[in-house]
């Protein structure tokens, strides 16, 4: 018998002039871009849709979070999200760039209160072949879906913890 696909959970409802701004890396771009339009897919089912998100191309994923710090401390955004694929090669081991990466990102939303949210992912091996870039898109969109269901429960959360005063 085939597998149903999850029922996708039922999403916080936040005031619509909340803003959102995704910082994507365009190393790979054909595999990170993957991530955005799922983000924005599952923003819009939230009822944000493309004018409450702003896009910020960076080159690489070592550039996302001073972007993040920037876009978090300017206080026009509820939330940031960061989207790269890291891989092996260059003068940095890609599983140093993407653990300075989710630290980077973890201190910017603890210095400004601002939820960052991490979609910055490094596979263990990074194949040019057909089949392995089509799985990595596959899960870039899954990730990306899942990176707006983080903004918006975060989000409604810590309004909900601003609320009890």
């Amino acid at each position: 018998m085939p597998q149903q696909a999850p029922t996708p959970p039922e999403l916080p409802r936040l005031p619509r002039e909340l803003r959102f701004a995704f910082v994507e890396a365009s190393w790979h771009a054909d595999i990170v871009q993957r991530s955005r339009d799922a983000f924005f897919a599952e923003m819009a089912r939230a009822g944000f849709g493309p004018e409450a998100i702003d896009v910020f191309d960076v080159a690489g994923a070592f550039e996302i979070p001073l972007h993040a710090q920037r876009l978090a401390q300017s206080g026009r955004y509820a939330a940031v999200v960061g989207s790269a694929l890291v891989v092996d090669g260059g003068v940095y081991r890609h599983d140093f760039v993407a653990a300075s990466v989710v630290q980077a990102l973890m201190q910017v939303q603890l210095q400004t209160g601002v939820p960052v949210i991490c979609a910055v992912q490094a596979p263990h091996h990074f194949h040019e072949h057909v089949e392995h870039r089509k799985f990595l898109q596959q899960h870039f969109g899954t990730k990306g879906a899942e990176a707006a269901q983080a903004v918006l429960f975060t989000v409604a959360g810590l309004r909900a913890i601003d609320a009890q005063g």
